[in-house]
């Protein structure tokens, strides 16, 4: 990688990957992101300059550091290694970035391909909202070499707040997981309450004032608060079916660690009842509206 700054590719510029891409247009990174049906309106990014490809080979081909944020491993596994995918074009010396939501294990495999292909790999999963990836302020969760991490921090920087380096390859990935699993068991379990107390006529400001008191309190409370007092969603844009996958990915990861998951069982039953019902692309927190049936 050059002294300058290097030139950015980026595929998935959906609702997080939209603001990410953004902040690194801002920042004056040279950009090229993939046309793709799932990506956000991008008029804005080309007004600062970002060029868009219509290949992953461009991609590859324009990029010294690309970054994925997609919705899981599958997609990640035939970005980087399908056919036409980021390996079989990779330049020596590319950096992958992967920022999506994935599992560990899967991570780790692709890191190895990227590695026999002459390229590195950093996992550096997101925590918070599309709202925070707008205003640059997400939480980033690395894994990889900790000189991998600090060559790629202004860039990095440009687009997170906080930079934590967890470990080795796949455990900013695992430690996502871990995250995910408690924010959105708590909101699970918040709107389950809700739920009950709406069917049983308690008046929701009292709910969520009482638990505000006490040990019901803190950031799951705030993020479904809006919906709980004047049916607004959209403090939590995150749909019912990636939080049904992201239980999924963390089930699975404890499985494989041979740790008990009991309650995460019950939670990921719970989304994936819902989702079957079909409001997959609900935002989460209509699960305390859709609880009530």
């Amino acid at each position: 990688m050059s002294e300058k700054k290097p030139a950015i590719g980026m595929i998935g510029v959906g609702l997080m990957g939209h603001g990410i891409a953004w902040n690194i247009a801002k920042a004056g990174y040279a950009l090229t992101i993939l046309d793709h049906p799932g990506n956000q309106p991008v008029e804005d990014l080309r007004a600062m300059g970002t060029q868009v490809a219509s290949s992953i080979a461009e991609v590859a081909q324009a990029a010294e550091v690309i970054i994925l944020c997609v919705t899981g491993s599958p997609q990640v596994e035939a970005i980087l290694a399908g056919p036409g995918g980021v390996i079989a074009h990779l330049r020596p010396g590319t950096i992958v970035v992967d920022c999506s939501t994935a599992l560990p294990g899967s991570s780790a495999r692709m890191a190895e391909a990227i590695a026999a292909a002459g390229g590195q790999f950093l996992d550096a999963a997101m925590t918070r909202l599309p709202q925070h990836a707008r205003a640059g302020t997400l939480n980033l969760l690395v894994g990889g070499e900790p000189a991998l991490l600090e060559k790629l921090r202004p860039l990095l920087d440009s687009f997170s707040e906080n930079i934590t380096h967890i470990g080795g390859v796949g455990s900013g990935h695992l430690m996502k997981l871990l995250h995910n699993y408690v924010s959105l068991g708590f909101i699970a379990l918040l709107a389950e309450v809700a739920a009950h107390a709406q069917k049983a006529g308690v008046e929701m400001p009292t709910l969520v004032d009482v638990l505000a008191q006490g040990g019901g309190g803190g950031a799951a409370l705030q993020r479904i608060a809006p919906f709980l007092l004047s049916g607004d969603a959209a403090a939590v844009p995150f749909f019912i079916s990636n939080a049904a996958k992201d239980l999924s990915y963390y089930r699975q990861a404890a499985e494989a660690a041979g740790v008990r998951r009991a309650i995460a069982d019950a939670v990921g039953g719970t989304l994936d009842e819902i989702v079957a019902q079909g409001h997959g692309q609900d935002f989460v927190p209509r699960l305390a509206e859709l609880l009530k049936v």
